[in-house]
């Protein structure tokens, strides 16, 4: 959305269109750390825009969200529930100890994830055309997270079935 709005309007008319978008998902979300997250994008795109320029305050919204998506689950690798297994146990509360112990290292392969996924998406906004930004932050990453979180959904299955 962003490659094809900076390609047809000025980033001045997309930026206020992406702030009240997550503004209103700010508003939707019930849990407390994912707002954390969303306020945590919102500044950083912002403080970016204000220093750099509305163009790359746009292209650095993909840094910003892995940023979020970085602090959400590294933090939670320092409270006694991960985040992953707080998602777990949305489905089954009462976890056993192994998938306690599993569900940590799922949190710490996420934070890994992003932390490179993120690096990545700011080297591409910095140094890359417009294109590969695009094609990266569009595409490439999408299909990197979704084979992570495919491969871990495989991975469970097997452990589950040991």
């Amino acid at each position: 959305m962003i490659y094809w709005g900076l390609q047809n309007y000025e980033a001045k008319l997309l930026l206020p269109i992406l702030l009240i978008l997550l503004g209103m998902r700010w508003i939707a979300i019930g849990d407390r750390s994912e707002r954390y997250m969303v306020i945590a994008t919102l500044t950083g795109v912002t403080f970016i825009v204000l220093i750099w320029g509305e163009q790359l305050g746009l292209k650095f919204y993909p840094v910003m969200m892995n940023l979020g998506f970085l602090v959400l689950f590294a933090s939670s690798l320092f409270s006694p529930v991960s985040f992953v297994e707080r998602l777990a146990r949305i489905r089954e509360p009462d976890l056993p100890i192994k998938a306690v112990i599993y569900t940590r290292k799922v949190t710490w392969v996420w934070t890994g994830f992003f932390l490179v996924n993120g690096t990545v998406a700011a080297i591409t906004a910095l140094w890359a055309t417009d294109e590969v930004w695009m094609l990266y932050n569009g595409m490439i990453a999408y299909l990197l997270m979704g084979t992570l979180a495919a491969g871990e959904w495989l991975f469970r299955q097997r452990v589950l079935r040991a």
